[in-house]
Protein backbone atom coordinates (compact mmCIF):
# COMPACT_ATOMS: atom_id res chain seq x y z
CA UNK A 1 0.00 0.00 0.00
CA UNK A 2 1.73 3.30 -0.85
CA UNK A 3 2.39 5.80 1.86
CA UNK A 4 1.52 8.56 2.39
CA UNK A 5 3.04 10.63 5.60
CA UNK A 6 2.32 14.33 5.57
CA UNK A 7 5.77 15.82 6.81
CA UNK A 8 5.13 19.60 5.68
CA UNK A 9 5.42 20.64 9.13
CA UNK A 10 7.23 18.52 10.84
CA UNK A 11 10.19 18.60 8.37
CA UNK A 12 10.89 15.56 6.78
CA UNK A 13 11.50 17.12 3.74
CA UNK A 14 11.81 20.91 5.57
CA UNK A 15 8.89 22.96 6.79
CA UNK A 16 6.93 22.91 9.54
CA UNK A 17 3.86 20.78 9.97
CA UNK A 18 2.83 19.42 13.74
CA UNK A 19 1.35 15.84 12.59
CA UNK A 20 1.90 13.08 11.05
CA UNK A 21 -0.23 10.69 9.61
CA UNK A 22 1.61 7.22 8.80
CA UNK A 23 0.55 4.27 7.38
CA UNK A 24 2.26 0.65 7.30
CA UNK A 25 4.71 -0.03 4.79
CA UNK A 26 4.22 -1.72 1.92
CA UNK A 27 5.82 -5.12 0.14
CA UNK A 28 4.54 -6.35 -3.18
CA UNK A 29 5.74 -9.44 -3.01
CA UNK A 30 3.64 -9.83 0.14
CA UNK A 31 3.37 -13.57 -0.11
CA UNK A 32 7.09 -14.05 0.14
CA UNK A 33 7.07 -12.21 3.94
CA UNK A 34 4.08 -14.69 5.03
CA UNK A 35 4.33 -13.38 8.76
CA UNK A 36 3.96 -9.80 7.70
CA UNK A 37 0.76 -10.48 5.30
CA UNK A 38 -1.03 -12.84 7.44
CA UNK A 39 -0.27 -14.19 11.06
CA UNK A 40 -2.12 -17.02 9.88
CA UNK A 41 0.09 -17.94 7.32
CA UNK A 42 3.20 -19.11 10.25
CA UNK A 43 3.97 -22.10 9.61
CA UNK A 44 2.41 -23.58 6.21
CA UNK A 45 5.29 -23.72 4.19
CA UNK A 46 5.75 -26.57 2.06
CA UNK A 47 8.47 -29.23 0.62
CA UNK A 48 8.51 -32.47 -1.08
CA UNK A 49 7.72 -34.58 1.67
CA UNK A 50 4.76 -32.08 3.50
CA UNK A 51 5.69 -29.61 6.07
CA UNK A 52 8.48 -27.79 5.92
CA UNK A 53 10.23 -24.54 8.26
CA UNK A 54 11.19 -21.28 6.59
CA UNK A 55 13.43 -18.26 6.86
CA UNK A 56 12.65 -15.35 4.59
CA UNK A 57 14.28 -12.15 3.98
CA UNK A 58 12.64 -8.77 2.02
CA UNK A 59 13.87 -5.65 1.25
CA UNK A 60 12.28 -2.77 -0.66
CA UNK A 61 13.58 0.42 -1.83
CA UNK A 62 10.46 2.77 -2.64
CA UNK A 63 10.38 5.11 -5.10
CA UNK A 64 14.75 5.87 -4.92
CA UNK A 65 14.10 8.78 -7.23
CA UNK A 66 13.33 11.13 -4.39
CA UNK A 67 15.27 12.40 -1.58
CA UNK A 68 14.95 10.90 1.92
CA UNK A 69 13.17 7.71 0.17
CA UNK A 70 11.20 4.81 2.15
CA UNK A 71 13.23 1.40 2.51
CA UNK A 72 12.08 -1.63 4.30
CA UNK A 73 14.23 -4.87 5.84
CA UNK A 74 12.19 -7.82 6.82
CA UNK A 75 13.18 -10.80 8.24
CA UNK A 76 11.32 -13.62 9.55
CA UNK A 77 11.04 -16.89 10.29
CA UNK A 78 8.34 -19.70 10.62
CA UNK A 79 7.97 -23.18 10.75
CA UNK A 80 5.11 -26.10 11.54
CA UNK A 81 5.08 -27.51 15.13
CA UNK A 82 2.78 -30.55 15.72
CA UNK A 83 3.53 -30.34 19.16
CA UNK A 84 1.59 -26.87 19.46
CA UNK A 85 -0.76 -28.03 17.08
CA UNK A 86 -0.09 -25.19 14.17
CA UNK A 87 2.85 -23.43 13.41
CA UNK A 88 5.03 -20.36 15.70
CA UNK A 89 6.87 -17.68 13.46
CA UNK A 90 8.64 -14.81 14.64
CA UNK A 91 10.01 -11.34 12.53
CA UNK A 92 11.75 -8.43 13.03
CA UNK A 93 11.19 -5.14 10.52
CA UNK A 94 13.22 -2.34 10.08
CA UNK A 95 11.65 0.63 8.15
CA UNK A 96 13.74 4.05 7.39
CA UNK A 97 11.98 7.09 6.37
CA UNK A 98 13.63 10.59 4.75
CA UNK A 99 17.52 9.41 5.13
CA UNK A 100 17.08 7.66 8.56
CA UNK A 101 15.14 10.89 9.82
CA UNK A 102 12.40 8.27 10.88
CA UNK A 103 13.09 5.27 11.62
CA UNK A 104 11.06 2.20 12.96
CA UNK A 105 11.81 -1.36 14.10
CA UNK A 106 9.26 -3.78 14.82
CA UNK A 107 10.17 -7.65 16.69
CA UNK A 108 7.20 -9.78 16.69
CA UNK A 109 5.78 -13.45 17.62
CA UNK A 110 3.29 -15.68 16.08
CA UNK A 111 1.47 -18.43 16.34
CA UNK A 112 -1.06 -20.18 14.38
CA UNK A 113 -3.38 -23.08 15.04
CA UNK A 114 -4.34 -25.43 12.36
CA UNK A 115 -8.31 -26.99 11.96
CA UNK A 116 -8.85 -29.86 9.59
CA UNK A 117 -12.16 -29.61 8.18
CA UNK A 118 -14.38 -31.94 6.04
CA UNK A 119 -12.24 -35.22 6.37
CA UNK A 120 -8.86 -33.56 5.43
CA UNK A 121 -10.28 -32.40 2.06
CA UNK A 122 -10.34 -28.48 3.81
CA UNK A 123 -7.88 -26.56 6.39
CA UNK A 124 -8.49 -23.46 8.01
CA UNK A 125 -5.45 -21.77 10.14
CA UNK A 126 -5.90 -18.95 12.79
CA UNK A 127 -2.78 -16.56 13.75
CA UNK A 128 -2.25 -14.12 16.31
CA UNK A 129 0.45 -11.81 16.47
CA UNK A 130 2.20 -9.71 19.40
CA UNK A 131 4.68 -6.78 18.27
CA UNK A 132 6.75 -4.26 19.94
CA UNK A 133 7.50 -1.44 18.05
CA UNK A 134 10.39 1.29 18.61
CA UNK A 135 10.30 5.04 16.36
CA UNK A 136 12.49 7.09 17.10
CA UNK A 137 12.88 10.65 15.09
CA UNK A 138 15.82 12.38 14.96
CA UNK A 139 14.80 15.97 15.37
CA UNK A 140 18.11 17.78 15.03
CA UNK A 141 18.11 17.37 11.52
CA UNK A 142 14.71 18.75 11.34
CA UNK A 143 14.20 22.66 9.78
CA UNK A 144 11.23 24.65 10.96
CA UNK A 145 9.90 28.11 10.32
CA UNK A 146 11.32 30.46 13.22
CA UNK A 147 14.62 29.53 11.92
CA UNK A 148 14.83 31.12 8.51
CA UNK A 149 16.76 34.25 8.43
CA UNK A 150 15.52 36.42 5.53
CA UNK A 151 19.12 36.81 3.77
CA UNK A 152 21.01 33.78 5.44
CA UNK A 153 18.29 31.29 5.72
CA UNK A 154 18.27 28.08 8.15
CA UNK A 155 20.48 29.72 10.83
CA UNK A 156 18.36 31.04 13.82
CA UNK A 157 17.59 28.41 16.69
CA UNK A 158 14.15 27.29 16.95
CA UNK A 159 11.82 27.68 19.55
CA UNK A 160 9.69 24.74 19.04
CA UNK A 161 8.89 22.19 21.71
CA UNK A 162 11.52 19.60 21.15
CA UNK A 163 9.98 16.26 22.56
CA UNK A 164 10.89 12.62 23.20
CA UNK A 165 13.00 11.41 20.15
CA UNK A 166 12.11 7.75 20.60
CA UNK A 167 8.56 5.91 21.16
CA UNK A 168 8.00 2.16 22.01
CA UNK A 169 4.44 0.60 21.97
CA UNK A 170 3.09 -2.80 21.72
CA UNK A 171 0.69 -4.20 18.72
CA UNK A 172 -1.09 -6.75 18.14
CA UNK A 173 -2.87 -8.37 14.84
CA UNK A 174 -4.39 -11.63 13.82
CA UNK A 175 -5.28 -13.20 10.82
CA UNK A 176 -6.91 -16.56 9.55
CA UNK A 177 -6.72 -18.74 5.96
CA UNK A 178 -9.20 -20.88 4.73
CA UNK A 179 -8.07 -23.59 1.99
CA UNK A 180 -8.36 -26.67 0.22
CA UNK A 181 -5.39 -28.16 -3.09
CA UNK A 182 -6.59 -25.94 -5.69
CA UNK A 183 -8.21 -22.63 -3.66
CA UNK A 184 -6.98 -20.51 -0.81
CA UNK A 185 -8.42 -17.06 0.79
CA UNK A 186 -7.47 -15.06 3.99
CA UNK A 187 -8.31 -12.24 5.62
CA UNK A 188 -5.98 -10.25 8.26
CA UNK A 189 -6.25 -7.44 10.84
CA UNK A 190 -3.19 -5.64 12.19
CA UNK A 191 -2.92 -2.63 14.89
CA UNK A 192 -6.19 -4.38 16.32
CA UNK A 193 -5.20 -1.79 19.57
CA UNK A 194 -4.46 0.89 17.07
CA UNK A 195 -1.38 1.87 19.53
CA UNK A 196 -0.35 5.73 20.17
CA UNK A 197 2.53 6.49 18.50
CA UNK A 198 2.70 10.45 18.72
CA UNK A 199 6.26 11.75 19.62
CA UNK A 200 4.27 14.69 21.47
CA UNK A 201 1.85 12.69 23.16
CA UNK A 202 -1.26 13.54 21.11
CA UNK A 203 -3.53 11.13 21.89
CA UNK A 204 -5.57 11.45 18.59
CA UNK A 205 -2.41 10.29 17.03
CA UNK A 206 -2.73 6.64 16.33
CA UNK A 207 -1.82 3.84 13.94
CA UNK A 208 -4.84 3.06 12.13
CA UNK A 209 -6.22 -0.82 11.59
CA UNK A 210 -4.89 -2.46 8.96
CA UNK A 211 -7.58 -4.86 7.09
CA UNK A 212 -6.27 -7.09 4.28
CA UNK A 213 -8.29 -9.81 2.12
CA UNK A 214 -6.70 -12.16 -0.50
CA UNK A 215 -7.39 -15.23 -2.39
CA UNK A 216 -6.06 -17.10 -5.07
CA UNK A 217 -6.28 -20.16 -7.07
CA UNK A 218 -4.02 -22.65 -8.35
CA UNK A 219 -4.39 -23.83 -11.95
CA UNK A 220 -2.28 -27.02 -13.58
CA UNK A 221 -0.80 -27.00 -16.22
CA UNK A 222 0.87 -29.89 -16.49
CA UNK A 223 0.25 -33.56 -14.92
CA UNK A 224 4.19 -34.29 -14.66
CA UNK A 225 4.75 -35.49 -10.70
CA UNK A 226 8.24 -33.92 -11.85
CA UNK A 227 8.21 -30.34 -12.86
CA UNK A 228 5.45 -28.50 -11.62
CA UNK A 229 3.84 -25.81 -13.95
CA UNK A 230 0.86 -24.06 -13.15
CA UNK A 231 -0.98 -20.49 -13.72
CA UNK A 232 -1.82 -18.90 -10.19
CA UNK A 233 -4.61 -15.98 -10.25
CA UNK A 234 -4.19 -13.74 -7.31
CA UNK A 235 -6.01 -10.59 -5.38
CA UNK A 236 -5.48 -8.45 -2.80
CA UNK A 237 -7.63 -5.92 -0.91
CA UNK A 238 -6.16 -3.55 2.11
CA UNK A 239 -7.90 -0.49 3.34
CA UNK A 240 -6.53 1.45 6.26
CA UNK A 241 -8.00 4.68 7.10
CA UNK A 242 -8.71 6.48 4.03
CA UNK A 243 -6.23 4.70 1.54
CA UNK A 244 -7.93 1.79 0.22
CA UNK A 245 -5.96 -0.64 -2.39
CA UNK A 246 -6.47 -3.09 -4.66
CA UNK A 247 -4.04 -5.65 -6.08
CA UNK A 248 -4.60 -7.89 -8.93
CA UNK A 249 -2.89 -10.22 -11.51
CA UNK A 250 -1.37 -13.68 -11.29
CA UNK A 251 1.32 -16.02 -10.79
CA UNK A 252 2.95 -18.27 -13.71
CA UNK A 253 5.13 -20.99 -12.59
CA UNK A 254 7.11 -23.67 -14.93
CA UNK A 255 9.69 -25.51 -13.56
CA UNK A 256 12.25 -23.53 -11.54
CA UNK A 257 10.81 -20.36 -13.03
CA UNK A 258 8.12 -18.01 -11.41
CA UNK A 259 6.83 -14.84 -13.23
CA UNK A 260 4.22 -12.58 -12.27
CA UNK A 261 2.21 -9.63 -13.70
CA UNK A 262 0.09 -7.50 -11.42
CA UNK A 263 -1.46 -4.24 -11.25
CA UNK A 264 -1.99 -1.67 -8.46
CA UNK A 265 -5.02 0.35 -8.21
CA UNK A 266 -6.30 2.80 -5.27
CA UNK A 267 -9.40 3.96 -3.90
CA UNK A 268 -11.10 6.68 -1.82
CA UNK A 269 -9.63 10.07 -1.36
CA UNK A 270 -6.90 9.20 -3.11
CA UNK A 271 -7.99 7.76 -5.70
CA UNK A 272 -5.35 6.47 -9.09
CA UNK A 273 -4.31 3.74 -11.16
CA UNK A 274 -0.97 3.32 -8.88
CA UNK A 275 1.47 0.79 -10.69
CA UNK A 276 2.19 -1.87 -12.95
CA UNK A 277 4.52 -4.64 -11.12
CA UNK A 278 6.67 -7.20 -12.66
CA UNK A 279 7.75 -10.48 -11.04
CA UNK A 280 10.64 -12.98 -12.12
CA UNK A 281 11.49 -15.27 -9.47
CA UNK A 282 13.45 -18.30 -9.44
CA UNK A 283 13.83 -21.57 -7.45
CA UNK A 284 16.29 -24.47 -6.43
CA UNK A 285 16.29 -27.14 -4.55
CA UNK A 286 15.46 -25.00 -0.69
CA UNK A 287 16.40 -21.63 -1.90
CA UNK A 288 14.14 -19.41 -3.32
CA UNK A 289 15.02 -15.83 -5.13
CA UNK A 290 12.42 -13.45 -6.73
CA UNK A 291 12.89 -9.62 -7.92
CA UNK A 292 9.82 -6.99 -8.45
CA UNK A 293 9.44 -3.79 -10.41
CA UNK A 294 7.00 -1.60 -9.53
CA UNK A 295 6.39 0.42 -12.65
CA UNK A 296 4.47 3.90 -11.39
CA UNK A 297 1.51 4.95 -13.82
CA UNK A 298 -0.40 7.68 -11.67
CA UNK A 299 0.19 11.09 -12.54
CA UNK A 300 2.83 11.32 -10.65
CA UNK A 301 5.25 9.14 -12.30
CA UNK A 302 7.66 11.95 -14.02
CA UNK A 303 9.01 12.06 -9.69
CA UNK A 304 8.38 8.67 -8.83
CA UNK A 305 8.88 6.74 -11.76
CA UNK A 306 9.65 3.37 -10.12
CA UNK A 307 9.80 0.80 -7.02
CA UNK A 308 12.22 -2.03 -6.40
CA UNK A 309 12.21 -5.06 -4.18
CA UNK A 310 13.93 -8.40 -3.58
CA UNK A 311 13.26 -11.26 -1.86
CA UNK A 312 14.80 -14.45 -0.78
CA UNK A 313 14.12 -17.49 1.28
CA UNK A 314 15.59 -20.82 2.45
CA UNK A 315 13.51 -23.77 3.48
CA UNK A 316 14.21 -27.13 5.22
CA UNK A 317 11.48 -30.52 5.77
CA UNK A 318 10.18 -30.97 9.09
CA UNK A 319 8.21 -34.19 9.75
CA UNK A 320 4.60 -33.38 10.54
CA UNK A 321 4.43 -35.53 13.23
CA UNK A 322 0.92 -37.11 14.08
CA UNK A 323 -1.19 -34.16 13.22
CA UNK A 324 -2.89 -34.51 9.81
CA UNK A 325 -0.93 -31.47 7.48
CA UNK A 326 -2.74 -30.30 4.01
CA UNK A 327 -0.04 -28.08 2.05
CA UNK A 328 -1.36 -24.47 1.28
CA UNK A 329 -0.28 -23.62 -2.35
CA UNK A 330 0.37 -20.50 -1.87
CA UNK A 331 2.49 -18.10 -4.47
CA UNK A 332 6.08 -17.87 -2.56
CA UNK A 333 6.85 -14.28 -4.08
Amino acid sequence: MKRVIRTISLGLFGGLALQLQAQDPELTQFYAAPVYTNPALAGSAVCAYGAAGRVSLNYRNQWPNLPGTFRSFCASWDQHMPNVGGGLGAMVFHDIAGSGLLTSTTVSGVYSYLLPLDRGRMYMRFGLQGSITNKSINFGRLKFADQINPTQGFTLPTGEQTPSSSVTYPNFNAGWVMYTSKFYMGFAAHNINQPNWSFYKNPDEILPMRLTVHAGGVIPMTRSRFEENNFSPNVLFMKQRNFTQLNLGFYANKGPLVTGLWFRQTFGAFKNSDAIIMLVGFRKNRFKFGYSYDFTVSDGRSAIPSSHEISATIDWCVPPGRMPFKPLHCPEF
